[in-house]
């Protein structure tokens, strides 16, 4: 049989094995398995185990595409979602060069890099609880952006007060309740901080709007990744906050995002 008759054999068998495990785009999936391991049959095969076993494809190669670029990502580190595009189309449309932007939360990085490549010059800082997200997001970030450990704020340079142009978090917004219900590869693989948004979702949301204001420079605005349920009820605790706070949604990408602009005196 030729070789390349064979690599189509081993191929379809493998889109076969995960079919049956579950994975919808199993013809995507199989040829970055086979990419990742080349002709390392044992480590296709042990890559192969794992992912029948649930764990999430980006955890497996070290990476996820985020905005047509490799953000990394590591085992129990929260692989960014694409419907974040809405929030980083936001931050690009309100920075310019020279801006001053943070991404709280930031997991992986993916978010605040994606933003600082497409605004181009910007003072990036990122930070995020999680040491091991912390050292994804490094490798992830641009050089000159810097990367703080810390519980929201606690990790950011107290010289960025009343200096920040735009902050964006997409904070945990999944009930307490309803993390039970998340597919397999989230609640068991990624950190439970990434996902429990606390009784209502909003938790983490409420402590961002209030810290917000203390940080933002005059015109200044705070983005907020929610579900599209929670939306009126984020606006509410942004505008709670002192800020003047709209919400925007993407019915497509089924994205929703809080904008509140901390308005300069006149």
């Amino acid at each position: 049989m030729p070789s390349g008759t064979l690599a189509g054999v081993e191929e379809a068998a493998l889109v076969a094995r995960l079919r049956a495990a579950g994975c919808v785009f199993a013809e995507e999936e199989a040829a970055l398995l086979l990419a990742e391991t080349g002709a390392d049959a044992e480590a296709l095969e042990a890559l192969t185990a794992r992912r029948e076993a649930g764990e999430p494809l980006e955890h497996l190669l070290g990476w996820a595409e985020f905005r047509g670029r490799r953000v990394a990502v590591a085992p129990g580190v929260f692989v960014p979602r694409q419907r974040s595009g809405l929030l980083v189309d936001r931050a690009v449309a309100y920075a310019r060069p020279g801006a001053v932007v943070v991404d709280l939360c930031c997991g992986s990085g993916a978010l605040g890099a994606a933003v600082a490549a497409e605004v181009g010059d910007v003072e990036l800082h990122a930070a995020d609880v999680d040491p091991v997200s912390v050292a994804c997001a490094r490798r992830t970030v641009p050089p000159g952006a810097r990367v703080h450990v810390g519980d929201l704020d606690d990790a950011l340079p107290t010289d960025l007060r009343g200096r920040v142009d735009v902050l964006l978090a997409s904070p945990p917004y999944v009930p307490t309740d309803g993390v039970a219900t998340m597919p397999p590869e989230a609640r068991e693989h990624e950190p439970r901080t990434a996902l429990d948004g606390g009784p209502d979702g909003l938790g983490v949301l409420r402590r961002l709007a209030v810290l917000a204001p203390a940080w933002l420079a005059p015109d200044g605005v705070v983005l907020l990744e929610c579900a599209a349920h929670q939306a009126d009820a984020a606006r509410d605790v942004v505008a709670g906050a002192g800020l003047h706070a709209t919400a925007e949604h993407d019915d497509e990408a089924d994205a929703t995002v809080v904008v509140g602009r901390r308005e300069a005196r006149a």
